[in-house]
């Protein structure tokens, strides 16, 4: 089957096929997922066999407005967004076969939650700097390191790993990709609890965990060519995400302002106005961009919406703790909790403003992503790098 023979006409009469095989109201939701994934109807641009069917990425929507209209249970996307938008385009791009199939299903049907295992104390915003080490042994990579802000890493099974395989090469170079299990001896997970009273952040110690070269992701020293496809899809992930109107940070503001007359000054009228305008610029943005993305993989532009995301956000949470004035200094619950998921919409204005202080570090920095914009979008001079080229064991530390 081509991408040319899947019309809507053809998804929806597949969908129809799935919901009569398996009626939702009866149909245990996890046998239901996987029914999905295997009839194609996951994520459609994918190929057949690993959840789709080669139909094009915007037909997408065709499936999931017959599913929702049928009551049909999703596979709970904000739990495991990781997978969805990281690992899943990574594998696909660089696995084997093998890999392909051993992971993709259980990914998408939300059985297996996935984290990263990129970030470093000394190696964040500089990720090239990295110094977890795998070094070769037989059939394995033992690795040792310590890896910091990993999301999810406290319920997770997989992970996507970034190690320093030859110090002996310049940063970018020298580096490998891995899929981390992360119940293997040597993984210990921390909590990182955050201005908010959560620890929905992690820190991991890797004490000579044995990884197989079977999950080995890509070539030896390609790493960071890998790494560049998970990034580039976890920056569209962050930024790009599918909203209606005054979907997101702006709803809880504007929903305020409606029903709170006695909050309402000139000032925040003309602030609160000029951020709704932002944010349906953003929204629309988004959507060109996941039509560009159905034409091939995301590139730097997700950058640009990641930032956008991340200044909205802490201006948007910041107005919204102003207008409720004392009642925006108040905050629902300090107990050190590890939650699954981030809940921004779900929790109080306290909350939204300390959180969305994250957003311009997570997903990279937004100094980082202003010079990929500047770089590899507008074309301008890229900033001297006097590292480049100097083998990452000689670097200064």
């Amino acid at each position: 089957m081509t991408a040319t023979t899947v019309d809507a006409a053809e998804l929806r009469r597949r969908t129809q096929e799935l919901l009569a095989a398996h009626p939702p109201g009866t149909t245990d939701r996890l046998d239901f997922l996987r029914a999905r994934f295997d009839a194609g109807l996951a994520w459609v641009h994918y190929p057949e066999g690993l959840g789709g069917l080669a139909a094009p990425r915007t037909l997408q929507a065709v499936v999931d407005a017959e599913l929702e209209a049928a009551g049909a249970p999703d596979n709970d996307p904000r739990r495991i967004g990781i997978g969805l938008g990281m690992a899943a385009p990574t594998i696909l791009g660089f696995g084997t076969d093998e890999q392909k199939q051993r992971f993709l299903r259980p990914l998408w049907t939300g059985e297996e939650v996935w984290c990263q295992l990129f970030s470093e104390p000394g190696a964040g915003s500089d990720l090239a700097a990295l110094g977890t080490r795998a070094v070769r042994e037989g059939e394995d990579w033992v690795v040792n390191g310590q890896k910091v802000w990993t999301s999810s890493a406290h319920v997770a099974r997989w992970a996507i790993l970034i190690a320093r395989t030859d110090p002996d090469l310049p940063k970018h170079k020298g580096i490998t990709y891995f899929l981390c299990d992360m119940t293997d001896p040597g993984v210990d997970v921390r909590p990182l609890r955050q201005v908010t009273g959560e620890a929905e952040f992690n820190e991991v110690f890797l004490t000579d965990v044995r990884i197989p070269d079977a999950r080995r992701l890509g070539e030896i020293g390609d790493g960071w060519r890998v790494a560049q496809t998970t990034l580039n899809n976890e920056r569209v992930a962050i930024g790009g995400m599918r909203i209606p109107r005054e979907g997101g940070m702006i709803g809880p503001v504007a929903k305020t302002w409606r029903e709170r007359t006695d909050l309402r000054t000139h000032d925040l009228h003309q602030r609160l106005l000029k951020l709704w305008v932002d944010s349906e610029v953003a929204r629309l943005t988004g959507e060109r961009l996941r039509q560009q993305m159905a034409m091939g993989q995301p590139g730097p532009e997700g950058a640009g919406m990641k930032l956008g995301f991340a200044r909205l956000n802490q201006e948007i949470s910041g107005l919204e703790v102003e207008l409720l004035g004392e009642e925006g200094l108040l905050y629902e619950d300090w107990t050190m909790r590890r939650p699954e998921l981030v809940d921004f919409t779900g929790r109080d204005a306290g909350y939204r403003y300390l959180r969305s202080k994250g957003n311009s570090i997570e997903g990279g920095t937004s100094e980082v992503l202003l010079n990929i914009v500047a770089e590899r979008v507008l074309g301008l001079p890229s900033e001297p790098r006097t590292d480049k080229d100097v083998a990452w064991k000689d670097l200064a530390r």
